[in-house]
């Protein structure tokens, strides 16, 4: 059953990847990267980004070894739907996500991507800090 990561070009998507790199290796599954973007003036701007940092991705995951899909996703949905709905229709194990350090006020509330993620999973959630 695969490992899905949600990845975004941060220190926490980073942090991600890397942990889901490491759980797709001591579990022997695939790898299934998912970049998501819900489009519009600002993807227009930074389309060549997103996928310069998918094509990064693709050539570490290639060098690592690792069974792997990558994913850009551009649909409109915000990224925790998107990560959800791959992850069910794959038969996902195990999401990884990256978190935010986060003041002990806004520790109360976490983000909302993420909090949906959790809440809406139907597989166990791993979420990783930098």
């Amino acid at each position: 059953m695969p490992v899905v990561v949600g990845f975004i070009p941060t220190k926490e998507g980073r942090a991600a990847l890397d942990r889901a790199i490491e759980e797709a290796k001591l579990r022997s599954e695939k790898l299934v990267v998912v970049e998501s973007s819900k489009g519009g003036e600002a993807f227009a701007k930074e389309g060549a980004k997103f996928d310069e940092e998918l094509e990064k991705i693709t050539e570490q995951l290639k060098a690592d070894g690792v069974d792997h899909e990558v994913h850009g996703l551009v649909r409109g949905k915000d990224p925790a739907g998107d990560l959800v709905e791959v992850a069910d229709r794959i038969g996902a194990k195990l999401i990884v996500i990256g978190l935010r350090r986060r003041s002990p006020v806004g520790k109360l509330i976490m983000g909302s991507n993420s909090q949906r993620i959790l809440l809406d999973a139907n597989c166990d959630v791993l979420a990783v800090k930098p």
